[in-house]
């Protein structure tokens, strides 16, 4: 049975969520919303800084403080990660994992010195993956607000080849939309590598996660929104 995540976007103390990375709205204090999904019985974490990468900083530290005393439970924690250090600053607050996206793209070499320095299992890549035209998606960085040009698809079997050890991949054009997954990107996803793949962008119902999870390469159901509000 895949994992069930809760992802809270954080921005100052409050998480917040959107539609398509857009229009934000707060939604509650990240303390009490992680200890929330952990009594309800989420599998893991995902906490990123929304707006560290608009910043070149990382505001989490005494976030994970907090909610790795009270939820025991993996954690994966992202935003702004664009050095070793500041990979070591999130997996010494107890992250067990740590996030990269707009600076691996940057600097792809990055992912082989979190890899090699903490094990590729600490290292996920986080794809957020627009639609370009059917079947083709493209990746964008700094929270979804900026495209790149580079082909998400091969992205991903990239940054598989350079050492990460699981993928986070989120549909911009489903985020938050509660129309579903776009299961034409995750299979596309689960084909082209065998690590382990987180999917999110979506989610309004039990039958979105279970029409992805039909998916047998599906290892974890990314849900925001859909928790946030009740929707499950």
């Amino acid at each position: 049975m895949p994992r069930l995540i809760a992802r809270l976007d954080v921005k100052n103390d409050n998480v917040i969520k959107g539609i398509c990375f857009e229009g934000l709205r707060v939604v509650g204090r990240p303390q009490d919303l992680a200890q929330k999904y952990y009594d309800q019985g989420v599998d893991e974490l995902l906490i990123l800084d929304a707006v560290a990468s608009l910043y070149s900083q990382n505001h989490l530290g005494d976030l994970l403080d907090f909610v790795t005393k009270e939820v025991f439970i993996p954690v994966t924690a992202g935003g702004a990660v664009r050095t070793i250090a500041d990979a070591e600053a999130l997996l010494s607050h107890g992250a067990d994992k740590v996030a990269v996206n707009t600076a691996a793209i940057a600097r792809p070499s990055l992912i082989a010195d979190i890899a090699d320095r903490y094990g590729s299992q600490a290292m996920v890549l986080s794809v957020q993956a627009k639609s370009v035209f059917p079947g083709k998606w493209e990746a964008y960085v700094n929270g979804g607000r900026d495209h790149t040009g580079v082909d998400a698809l091969s992205w991903v079997k990239e940054g598989v080849a350079r050492g990460a050890g699981e993928v986070l991949v989120t549909s911009i054009d489903r985020d938050g939309t509660r129309k579903g997954f776009d299961l034409e990107l995750a299979k596309r996803v689960t084909d082209v590598v065998e690590v382990p793949v987180m999917f999110g962008g979506g989610a309004g119902s039990k039958d979105h996660l279970d029409d992805l999870t039909e998916n047998p390469k599906i290892s974890a159901v990314v849900c925001g929104t859909a928790l946030h509000y009740d929707l499950l």
